[in-house]
């Protein structure tokens, strides 16, 4: 809904998808460099722009920091927990920071060094349309408007499928059932950033989605050049690193050439490593000399420029090799994949281990089965509550062959873990047919490029090897991009190597099976990709991503028939949907009853699918019988051994499941008349008892025990035993009223207690209170 008040002095509104995307500037966080407000129906988010007036010295990056902040509130929800508020960014958040990251970054100038920080925060959430899209759309907006020197115009779009055709901007409700989700961030003819999860896509279909969203890009940037045309802000100069002298600059690049025979045709990271470090020292050494205490400070200044004159020079050589001859810094072809090998069932006792080789790229994936009860719950302002697939993505300093402090993952791990996440989820099988939480966690072993694409494959072998079915096996691939600046020509790299995505214009990751793709991420460091380039990187991609999983199955052709003895197994029992307040008793009191008794995990849902999780056979077997017996409305006839559970003037009940009690008349205790339910039943007894009667409404549910044949040691034939048949019934009009009979051997008697002793009362069965006084 369009506003009109003081916060508004320029707005526009451009008609997207199904609503208008809004976009407003207005006297609020006046101090930021540039502050709007970019809505989409009812989600609404603050994006500030703002950059530093100095420069931190010895920076050797662009210092780029974006936050996409979500507060609970936004969704109208409380945080969960004992700190009732929000704490660290949740996985959503950062993912979102990245994805707005990575389209804005290569489009700031090159050499710059400002620090330049955007804070998106989610002011209104209302669950129908994703705020990702509208908060990378309003901070390529602010910073567009703004005094930053951010000067090509770029947008975002989502794009999915509903009815087999392409939508853009879908709803949450959409996206539930859509094959496809892809984003697609870019300028008005070039591809910034894509990010896809599909259910097996064809390359085609891919293709045509990304044009797709770029003709709705094209009508966002229109909008937004035109606001910027009447408040746009004059922009500011930016600090650039200090360059280097010309003379010193081909001093270096002299000793690069030198040295670069020794550098190609190296396959190991290590040894191209101790080239350089040995290059590096030379320079120094016929540059300064090898007395360190003489070297004047402008040598100082230039020892530090050093790294960066070398990393120009290495860069250019490399880029012109594969340009001009078709052949990579280790000596590849431009579409050869480096050695793989891959093994299973690698560690003991886990549920399913892996390991994943692509040269120096190497991979280790573990699964774990758990119950559905360990769904990971989710606490954002998303729509979706939890989920029953996870992976884990780690990556410790030795696997660069660095040291460095061991903290919990950060932005970069979470989002390897999240593509590998969105490369396999389409192919885990339904809880119906696989009733398990599934946990994967992927350490890399070492990394020499694309380690995510290599978590991917070994989390294939993985899962396999832990026999889960997977509808269909998944392998991933990255591939590169040089371009050469001077014409249209470039190359397209298979299987990206550490220094190639280092010195490369792109890191475009395709996931899929040998039906299609299941998810794509593309990164760039140029202005873009052309939809010619997109197209070529795609067809290459597949030929790689085939040849990588025909490897895989060679390694393990099918998942395997059996669970790992270590795993756990889940049962399903199907109850009626009604009879679930039953299983869980008051306040849970028979469902942890079962639980403690046996040792399962227990999870129902509300439809009526009651898990039963143990890695103790037998135990499961004893909760399942109980879970049976506690659900099963008992039948006349059906006879079962039950305990006494309490005991009253006229009867017994005895409990006969977990959830069902029967009364057991006195009169029906056996075939024989018993005057006192104490002197043949006490609480505990399991006797044996038959369903007489169940009540039609209230379904109270009558026992029997006559009729029945009982095994030696009855418990209540022996206690009978002990005491005599009571005498033959006496006229009744002999003794003023009737007795019960059969107590005369007692003291007293009960039929002492008659109309004389209690003056004409009229004894109602020997009761301790007597008849009653008329």
């Amino acid at each position: 809904m369009e506003t009109t008040s003081h916060l508004v002095s320029d707005q526009i509104s451009i008609p997207i998808g199904e609503k208008n995307l809004l976009i407003t500037v207005g006297p609020f966080a006046g101090l930021a460099g540039q502050s709007l407000f970019c809505q989409y129906g009812d989600t609404k988010l603050l994006v500030c722009t703002t950059m530093s007036k100095t420069v931190r010295e010895g920076l050797d990056f662009f210092p780029l920091v974006v936050n996409y902040e979500e507060k609970m509130y936004a969704a109208g929800k409380i945080p969960g927990g004992f700190i009732k508020k929000e704490g660290r960014p949740s996985d959503s958040s950062i993912l979102t920071s990245r994805a707005i990251d990575r389209p804005i970054r290569p489009l700031f100038p090159d050499g710059m060094r400002n620090e330049v920080q955007c804070v998106i925060l989610t002011l209104c959430a209302d669950q129908e349309n994703p705020p990702d899209i509208p908060a990378t759309i309003g901070t390529s907006a602010a910073l567009l408007l703004s005094d930053i020197p951010f000067e090509v115009p770029m947008a975002a779009v989502r794009v999915a499928m509903k009815d087999g055709e392409l939508v853009v901007l879908p709803t949450f409700e959409i996206m539930e059932d859509s094959p496809l989700d892809l984003t697609v961030c870019a300028t008005r003819d070039r591809v910034m950033m894509l990010e896809a999860g599909g259910k097996e896509i064809s390359e085609e279909t891919m293709v045509e989605a990304i044009e797709f969203g770029m003709e709705h890009i094209r009508t966002i940037i229109d909008a937004v050049e035109e606001l910027r045309s009447r408040i746009g802000k004059e922009k500011r100069e930016p600090t650039f690193v200090a360059q280097p002298s010309e003379e010193f600059a081909g001093f270096v690049s002299d000793h690069v050439d030198e040295a670069w025979p020794s550098i190609i045709g190296l396959t190991e990271k290590k040894a191209r490593d101790s080239v350089m470090d040995e290059l590096t020292e030379k320079i120094i050494v016929d540059r300064f000399g090898e007395d360190k205490d003489e070297w004047a400070p402008e040598e100082l200044i230039e020892k530090k420029q050093i790294g960066g004159l070398i990393e120009k020079g290495v860069k250019k050589l490399m880029r012109a090799r594969i340009l001009d001859e078709g052949l990579r810094i280790d000596d590849r072809k431009t579409d050869q994949i480096r050695p793989i090998w891959s093994e299973v069932a690698i560690i003991p006792r886990t549920h399913g281990s892996a390991m994943f080789t692509r040269g120096e790229t190497q991979a280790m994936s573990i699964t774990t089965l758990g119950a559905i009860g360990d769904k990971q719950r989710l606490d954002d302002i998303g729509v979706v509550e939890e989920k029953r697939y996870m992976h884990h993505y780690y990556a410790a300093p030795y696997c660069y062959g660095d040291t460095g402090f061991m903290r919990g993952p950060g932005r970069r791990e979470i989002g390897h873990g999240a593509l590998a996440e969105k490369a396999l989820s389409g192919q885990i099988p339904e809880d119906e047919v696989f009733p398990y939480t599934i946990r994967l966690v992927t350490e890399i072993m070492s990394s020499n490029g694309s380690t995510s694409m290599a978590s991917v494959c070994g989390s294939t072998l993985s899962l396999m090897d832990a026999g889960v079915p997977l509808k269909e096996p998944v392998a991933g691939i990255a591939m590169g991009l040089i371009t050469d600046p001077d014409s249209d020509r470039f190359v397209v790299l298979t299987d990206l190597m550490g220094i190639e995505d280092f010195y490369g214009d792109m890191d475009f990751k395709v996931a899929g099976t040998k039906n299609g793709i299941t998810a794509v991420q593309m990164d760039t460091k140029i202005h873009g990709l052309t939809i010619e380039m997109i197209k070529q990187i795609f067809a290459d991609a597949k030929v790689g991503r085939l040849n990588i999983l025909g490897q895989l199955l060679e390694t393990i052709p099918e998942p395997r028939p059996e669970l790992s003895e270590y795993a756990p197994r889940i049962t399903t029992v199907v109850i009626d949907p009604e009879k679930i307040g039953d299983l869980i008793g008051p306040g849970g009191k028979t469902v942890r009853g079962i639980i403690e008794e046996t040792g399962v995990e227990i999870d129902i849902n509300d439809d009526g699918k009651v898990f039963v999780t143990s890695t103790d056979g037998p135990a499961m077997e004893a909760a399942i019988q109980m879970i049976t017996e506690i659900v099963h409305d008992p039948e006349v006839g059906e006879i079962y051994e039950g305990k006494v559970v309490k005991l009253a003037s006229f009867g017994a009940f005895v409990k006969l499941t977990q959830a069902k009690d029967g009364l057991l008349h006195i009169s029906q205790i056996c075939d024989r008349r018993v005057e006192e339910v104490e002197d043949c039943l006490k609480v505990g007894d399991v006797i044996k008892v038959m369903v007489k009667e169940v009540d039609s409404d209230s379904r109270k549910i009558s026992l029997t025990r006559k009729g029945l044949e009982f095994p030696d040691g009855d418990p209540i034939l022996e206690r009978l035993k002990n005491i005599p048949d009571r005498p033959p019934r006496r006229d009744s009009r002999s003794g003023g009223g009737y007795d019960r009979g059969g107590r005369d051997s007692r003291s007293g008697g009960r039929d002492s207690r008659s109309r004389d002793s209690r003056g004409g009362g009229r004894d109602r069965g020997g009761r301790d209170r007597g008849g009653r006084d008329r």
